[in-house]
């Protein structure tokens, strides 16, 4: 794959994500394993996207007005901890990728399946099924190296706690910290970052600003979201039941 088509490609990745409130980890990821980067090169530069994608998602649904605080502590107070020991492990190459391709499924399933919850048929949230959420979601985003906003958003929706704005916010922000926590544990075993970082970052921003700033304001969600879930399902039968 030419760079110049790489970099593309990152960009409408970043532009996609952000309008629908995730960071983009996982499609970083994808993107990068069919472009033949190594696992331990993937997951910090993932992660570095993240942090500049997800803020900038964030900060355009906060300001809609769509975030909870009370729903996110709970979750974020299991997550941080569990995502810093996620990002100590080290997964072997072969299962890394095929762990990837499963998760990328999650974002599939949900924006297919999963309709917008009207607000009259939100519930209060749980906060123990709250913490044990935030930590399994918390240790699998720290070892392959994602926000975990892909896995949070399915269940935040299938339990009817948030409809699909509220989701976005806080997925946007779970996204963020973990990210920060994730890097914080694989400096714990050393860290290697691409050596295009500096591009892939203003790349990523350029598109996640828009992204954000369309998503959360302009465009049709379904089309966002139906695009990328499209997207996504190609990467995830190329990453488990491809070699190349």
């Amino acid at each position: 794959m030419p760079l110049e088509l790489f970099y593309l490609i990152l960009f409408i990745v970043a532009f996609l994500y952000a309008a629908v409130g995730h960071g983009g980890a996982s499609g970083y990821l994808a993107l990068m394993a069919l472009y033949g980067a190594a696992p331990e090169e993937m997951k910090p530069t993932a992660l570095m996207l993240n942090l500049f994608v997800s803020l900038t998602s964030f900060i355009q649904y906060y300001r809609g007005g769509h975030f909870k605080w009370k729903l996110f502590v709970p979750i974020a107070a299991a997550s941080i901890p569990m995502a810093f020991l996620g990002g100590m492990v080290t997964v072997e190459d072969r299962l890394y990728k095929t762990v990837l391709g499963v998760l990328l499924l999650f974002p599939v399933i949900r924006f297919f399946f999963f309709k917008n919850v009207p607000d009259e048929e939100l519930k209060p949230h749980s906060t123990g099924i709250a913490l044990a959420s935030g930590g399994v979601v918390g240790l699998l985003s720290g070892m392959i190296g994602i926000g975990g906003g892909i896995i949070l958003s399915p269940i935040l929706l299938l339990l009817k706690w948030t409809n699909q704005k509220q989701t976005a916010a806080i997925s946007a922000l779970f996204i963020f910290v973990n990210s920060i926590a994730g890097l914080m544990g694989q400096l714990t075993q050393g860290i290697t970052f691409s050596t295009n970082m500096v591009m892939y970052v203003a790349v990523a921003f350029a598109g996640g600003l828009l992204g954000a700033y369309f998503g959360s304001m302009k465009f049709n969600q379904n089309f966002l979201k139906y695009t990328l879930a499209t997207v996504l399902l190609i990467a995830s039968y190329k990453l488990l039941f491809t070699t190349a």
